[in-house]
C-alpha cells in the first residue's frame, strides 16, 4: 500500500478499478454512485489528493488542479480522449496526465458499424414501427434504405479506431477513402486486398463517399470540422457517423441539413453539448441517436477501469507509467 496516499475518484467505475485502487492507496475517496459530481463537489473533494481518477465528463482545469494542491501527482483520465483536461495547466504544475488508449479500439469500431448499418437500413424506424403497431403487412415500398455493400466509406482520421472501422468494411466489398494529418499509411498497415486510398482534402473525401465516419480528436482545428458546406458536399444520400467527439460536428447545421434533406442521414453517439441535443435533433427520423456507448461493453469498460487505475498507481509510486499524455513531466525532476 502507498503510505498516506489518497486517490480521489469522481464516479463509480467497473471492477477491477476500485479494487486495485483500494489495494494500493491508503485512502480512496470520492463518488461511488452512478452520477456526475457537480463543480462544488469536485473542487471540495479533490483537496489534498495525490491522484485524481476522472472521467471524460469531468472538466479538469486550472481551478481544479489548484484546489487539489501541491500533493497532486497525476490526473488519470478513464478515456482515450483528454480534451476535458487542461494538459498545459497540468504540465505547468508538474502534474502527469494519463489516458487509456488502444483498449477500446475494436469495441468503438463495432459500434460505428452498428450506427452505420442502422442509419443505412433505417433499423430504428423499423423497430419503432413494429413496437407502435404500425406493421400490418409487408410492402415493397416500406422504409426503403440504401445498400452498404459495394459503396464507398470515407474515414476522417485514420488512427487506431479509423483503421479498425476500415478493416470491417472489407467484408462489405467497400472502397475506403481516408484523410490523415501525417499522410498515407505505410503499405504494411493496409490489409492485403483492401481498397484504401488516401485523399489530400476533406472536400474530396466528402464528395466521393457514400458514408462518412469521424475518428478525429477534438481540438481547435477539428471543432465544427463538419458544417453546412460539408453536409452539402455529402449530398442527399450521404450518411454521417460520429463516434469521436460531439463538437467536431456543427449540430445546429446538422439538424438543418437533415430536416431539409440536404444530408441523407446521421448516426451519432456523441453530441456538441452532451448530454443536451441541438433543438429539433431528437424529432428527426433520419437521425440515429445513442447515449455515448462507444466503449460500452462489460469487457472494455473493465479494461479501461483497470488501465486508469494502474496509470494512477504507477505515477504515485514513481514507477514506469503505462500511458502518459505529457511525459515531459516525468523527467522534470
Amino acid at each position: 500500500m502507498i503510505e498516506e496516499q489518497v486517490c480521489f475518484l469522481t464516479r463509480l467505475v467497473p471492477e477491477p478499478g476500485p479494487r486495485l485502487l483500494k489495494e494500493a492507496f491508503a485512502e480512496v475517496r470520492g463518488n461511488f454512485e452512478e452520477r456526475n459530481l457537480d463543480r462544488t463537489e469536485l473542487l471540495a473533494g479533490v483537496r489534498e489528493a495525490d491522484a485524481l481518477y476522472c472521467m471524460l465528463t469531468d472538466t479538469i482545469d486550472a481551478e481544479v488542479l489548484d484546489a487539489a494542491g501541491p500533493r497532486l501527482r497525476v490526473v488519470s483520465n478513464m478515456a482515450v480522449g483528454y480534451d476535458n483536461v487542461d494538459v498545459s495547466a497540468a504540465t505547468a504544475r508538474g502534474v502527469l496526465v494519463t489516458n487509456t488508449p488502444g483498449v477500446l479500439t475494436e469495441t468503438t469500431a463495432d459500434l460505428a458499424w452498428a450506427l452505420l448499418l442502422a442509419a443505412a437500413r433505417r433499423v430504428v424506424e423499423g423497430d419503432r414501427l413494429v413496437r407502435d403497431g404500425g406493421f400490418h403487412m409487408w410492402s415493397p415500398t416500406m422504409l426503403l434504405g440504401g445498400d452498404v455493400s459495394g459503396k464507398t466509406l470515407g474515414i476522417v482520421g485514420m488512427g487506431r479506431i479509423g483503421q479498425a472501422v476500415a478493416r470491417r468494411s472489407t467484408g462489405f466489398g467497400m472502397k475506403v477513402l481516408y484523410t490523415r494529418p501525417s499522410g498515407p499509411l505505410d503499405n504494411g498497415s493496409v490489409p492485403a486486398g483492401a481498397d484504401w486510398l488516401h485523399v489530400d482534402s476533406l472536400e474530396e473525401l466528402l464528395r466521393n463517399s457514400d458514408f462518412v465516419s469521424l475518428h478525429v480528436p477534438l481540438s481547435e482545428e477539428t471543432r465544427h470540422l463538419l458544417g453546412r458546406r460539408e453536409f452539402e458536399l455529402m449530398g442527399p444520400h450521404g450518411v454521417l457517423v460520429n463516434t469521436s467527439r460531439g463538437p467536431v460536428v456543427d449540430e445546429a447545421a446538422l439538424v438543418e441539413a437533415l430536416a431539409a434533406g440536404t444530408l441523407g442521414a446521421a448516426a451519432l453517439d456523441v453530441y456538441e453539448r452532451e448530454p443536451e441535443l441541438a433543438p429539433g435533433l431528437s424529432a428527426l427520423t433520419n437521425a440515429v441517436l445513442l447515449p455515448h456507448l462507444g466503449s460500452a461493453t462489460r469487457q472494455t469498460r473493465a479494461r479501461m477501469a483497470e488501465m486508469a487505475a494502474r496509470n494512477a498507481i504507477a505515477a504515485v509510486r514513481g514507477e514506469s507509467v503505462p500511458h502518459p499524455v505529457n511525459p515531459e513531466v516525468l523527467g522534470a525532476g
